[in-house]
């Protein structure tokens, strides 16, 4: 994925620790900086089936799940899934959709599953949403609820590249299309045992006990006027637990914590009005509070 995704291996790492901590990943950027080459590279290389979902204001709830079709031959209603049916699906702009074609995408996204008519239908695993919003053009948009943002296991921004990076960007992609030469490194299979052997990795009382202080934290603080849930405290542990993985232990140290605590929870917070006049983004806030919290000491 670094071969396309210049200087960004941060944002690549997330997007890996989201994918096998089953969550779902929300980008916030401008446009033209890579956020659906992301969602690309990642489907490469994993060799799953990627589907990109272009949400616009006419897009229908059925669009994403899918619809029941009357067969004439058969006499009978078929299901025809909808872009929501894949391992990897972009959601491109996803505040530009009307509130009902969003939520559409909640059941899918929490329980890996859509139900139309009546029936239920299972979605391929791994599965993963990465959405993407372009902050700056917000005319005639629809601005995430919290109850999906909630949704979300982690909020990032790519950012513009540096120079150096930017310069090999141009170096390379002079070639033609990048995307193409992303070769797969696993398949779906493997990395669906990979969720399986990462739900092993051991997170002591203590560990949840920091993680719950941070979440109360937010809930807490004078400058929030809405906190983290407690679904924010699982997506927390979840995320811990792939990034102990990654780093090969089989147990979360508070370290695991500390390093996604702003990812997992900055966009679940709510700034009170004071605090926008200040300039105190949630991230702002949320790396204060991580600094705040005592670091439990290891046995």
């Amino acid at each position: 994925m670094g071969r396309v995704i210049e200087g960004k291996p941060r944002q690549i790492r997330m997007a890996v620790t989201v994918l096998l901590a089953e969550g779902h990943l929300l980008i916030e950027d401008v446009p033209g900086v890579g956020k659906t080459v992301l969602a690309k590279a990642l489907g490469r290389a994993i060799q799953g089936d990627v589907k990109r979902i272009q949400f616009t204001p006419d897009l229908l709830p059925s669009d994403v799940t899918g619809v029941s079709v009357f067969n004439q031959s058969t006499r009978e209603f078929e299901f025809k899934p909808g872009g929501i049916f894949a391992h990897i699906v972009l959601g491109d702009e996803i505040n530009r959709a009307s509130p009902k074609t969003q939520s559409a995408l909640l059941e899918a996204m929490a329980e890996s599953q859509v139900s139309v008519d009546g029936r239920t239908h299972r979605l391929v695993q791994p599965f993963m949403v990465i959405a993407t919003q372009n902050p700056i053009e917000m005319e005639g948009t629809y601005p995430l609820p919290e109850a999906q943002r909630d949704r979300f296991m982690a909020r990032i921004t790519m950012g513009y590249p540096a120079r150096q990076s930017e310069v090999a960007m141009l170096t390379h992609h002079a070639g033609g299309n990048q995307l193409a030469a992303v070769q797969p490194v696993t398949d779906a299979a493997t990395i669906a045992s990979a969720i399986q052997a990462v739900r092993a990795v051991y997170v002591a009382p203590v560990i949840n006990d920091y993680i719950v202080s941070m979440v109360e934290a937010t809930r807490q603080h004078p400058e929030l006027r809405l906190g983290a849930s407690p679904r924010a405290s699982l997506h927390l542990m979840r995320a811990s637990r792939v990034a102990a993985a990654l780093a090969g232990r089989d147990y979360v140290i508070p370290e695991d914590v500390q390093t996604l605590a702003v990812e997992v929870l900055s966009h679940r917070l709510l700034p009170t009005v004071e605090a926008q006049v200040a300039h105190r983004d949630p991230s702002t806030i949320m790396s204060a509070i991580v600094s705040s919290i005592p670091t439990p000491e290891r046995g």
